[in-house]
Protein backbone atom coordinates (compact mmCIF):
# COMPACT_ATOMS: atom_id res chain seq x y z
CA UNK A 1 0.00 0.00 0.00
CA UNK A 2 1.58 3.18 -1.15
CA UNK A 3 -0.77 5.81 0.20
CA UNK A 4 -1.55 6.63 3.82
CA UNK A 5 -4.75 8.48 2.96
CA UNK A 6 -7.81 6.67 4.37
CA UNK A 7 -9.90 7.32 1.26
CA UNK A 8 -7.28 5.73 -0.96
CA UNK A 9 -6.97 2.79 1.42
CA UNK A 10 -10.74 2.18 1.24
CA UNK A 11 -10.69 2.55 -2.55
CA UNK A 12 -7.92 -0.06 -2.74
CA UNK A 13 -9.97 -2.48 -0.63
CA UNK A 14 -13.19 -1.97 -2.60
CA UNK A 15 -11.52 -2.26 -6.03
CA UNK A 16 -9.12 -5.10 -5.23
CA UNK A 17 -9.07 -8.06 -7.63
CA UNK A 18 -10.47 -11.42 -6.55
CA UNK A 19 -7.14 -13.09 -5.78
CA UNK A 20 -6.21 -10.28 -3.38
CA UNK A 21 -9.68 -10.14 -1.80
CA UNK A 22 -9.32 -13.82 -0.94
CA UNK A 23 -6.06 -13.11 0.88
CA UNK A 24 -7.81 -10.45 2.99
CA UNK A 25 -10.07 -13.19 4.42
CA UNK A 26 -7.46 -14.53 6.83
CA UNK A 27 -8.01 -15.44 10.46
CA UNK A 28 -5.79 -16.60 13.28
CA UNK A 29 -5.78 -20.27 14.21
CA UNK A 30 -6.03 -21.99 17.59
CA UNK A 31 -3.01 -23.08 19.63
CA UNK A 32 -3.60 -26.76 18.74
CA UNK A 33 -3.38 -25.98 15.01
CA UNK A 34 -0.26 -23.87 15.55
CA UNK A 35 1.42 -26.81 17.30
CA UNK A 36 0.27 -29.37 14.72
CA UNK A 37 0.79 -27.47 11.44
CA UNK A 38 3.11 -24.61 12.41
CA UNK A 39 0.92 -21.87 10.92
CA UNK A 40 -0.45 -18.83 12.76
CA UNK A 41 -3.07 -17.65 10.27
CA UNK A 42 -4.79 -18.94 7.16
CA UNK A 43 -7.60 -18.01 4.80
CA UNK A 44 -11.08 -18.87 6.07
CA UNK A 45 -12.92 -21.46 3.98
CA UNK A 46 -16.41 -22.89 3.94
CA UNK A 47 -16.42 -25.90 6.24
CA UNK A 48 -13.90 -24.59 8.79
CA UNK A 49 -14.97 -24.52 12.43
CA UNK A 50 -14.53 -21.07 13.93
CA UNK A 51 -14.99 -19.26 17.23
CA UNK A 52 -16.06 -15.59 17.37
CA UNK A 53 -13.52 -13.53 19.32
CA UNK A 54 -14.94 -9.99 19.06
CA UNK A 55 -18.29 -8.25 18.99
CA UNK A 56 -21.73 -9.07 20.39
CA UNK A 57 -21.42 -12.80 19.65
CA UNK A 58 -18.16 -13.47 21.52
CA UNK A 59 -17.61 -17.15 22.27
CA UNK A 60 -19.99 -18.51 19.63
CA UNK A 61 -18.61 -21.57 17.84
CA UNK A 62 -19.81 -23.09 14.59
CA UNK A 63 -19.02 -24.11 11.04
CA UNK A 64 -18.53 -21.54 8.29
CA UNK A 65 -21.63 -21.66 6.07
CA UNK A 66 -20.73 -18.96 3.52
CA UNK A 67 -17.80 -16.71 2.68
CA UNK A 68 -18.39 -13.33 1.03
CA UNK A 69 -15.22 -12.05 -0.64
CA UNK A 70 -16.88 -8.79 -1.65
CA UNK A 71 -17.48 -7.67 1.94
CA UNK A 72 -14.75 -9.75 3.61
CA UNK A 73 -17.23 -11.36 5.98
CA UNK A 74 -18.31 -14.90 6.81
CA UNK A 75 -21.60 -16.51 7.86
CA UNK A 76 -21.55 -19.14 10.61
CA UNK A 77 -24.10 -21.94 10.93
CA UNK A 78 -26.42 -21.26 13.85
CA UNK A 79 -25.50 -17.58 14.17
CA UNK A 80 -28.67 -15.93 12.89
CA UNK A 81 -31.08 -13.14 13.73
CA UNK A 82 -34.73 -12.71 12.84
CA UNK A 83 -35.96 -10.23 10.30
CA UNK A 84 -39.10 -8.17 10.93
CA UNK A 85 -41.24 -10.83 9.24
CA UNK A 86 -39.65 -13.60 11.35
CA UNK A 87 -37.41 -15.21 8.76
CA UNK A 88 -33.88 -15.98 10.00
CA UNK A 89 -30.85 -14.43 8.28
CA UNK A 90 -27.14 -14.95 8.92
CA UNK A 91 -25.20 -12.50 11.06
CA UNK A 92 -22.12 -11.69 8.97
CA UNK A 93 -18.83 -11.53 10.91
CA UNK A 94 -15.58 -10.06 9.61
CA UNK A 95 -12.99 -12.79 9.02
CA UNK A 96 -10.37 -11.09 11.21
CA UNK A 97 -12.69 -11.29 14.23
CA UNK A 98 -12.79 -15.09 14.38
CA UNK A 99 -10.35 -17.84 15.33
CA UNK A 100 -10.22 -21.06 13.33
CA UNK A 101 -10.54 -24.03 15.70
CA UNK A 102 -10.71 -26.86 13.12
CA UNK A 103 -9.50 -26.83 9.51
CA UNK A 104 -11.41 -28.33 6.60
CA UNK A 105 -8.72 -30.38 4.85
CA UNK A 106 -10.90 -31.90 2.12
CA UNK A 107 -9.19 -29.67 -0.48
CA UNK A 108 -5.80 -30.93 -1.74
CA UNK A 109 -4.67 -27.41 -2.65
CA UNK A 110 -5.18 -26.30 0.92
CA UNK A 111 -3.22 -29.27 2.25
CA UNK A 112 -0.32 -28.44 -0.05
CA UNK A 113 -0.37 -24.76 0.96
CA UNK A 114 -0.25 -25.71 4.66
CA UNK A 115 2.69 -28.06 3.99
CA UNK A 116 4.44 -25.32 1.99
CA UNK A 117 4.00 -22.81 4.84
CA UNK A 118 5.16 -25.40 7.39
CA UNK A 119 8.37 -26.01 5.41
CA UNK A 120 8.95 -22.26 5.12
CA UNK A 121 8.69 -21.82 8.92
CA UNK A 122 10.98 -24.76 9.69
CA UNK A 123 13.86 -23.60 7.45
Amino acid sequence: MLSSKPAKQRKMLFNAPYHLRRKMLTAMVSDEIIKEYGIKRIEVKKGDSVKVMRGDNVGFEGKVAQVNTKSGRIAIEGLTRKKADGTPVYVWIHASKVMITKLDLSDNDRKSSIERKFKKVNK
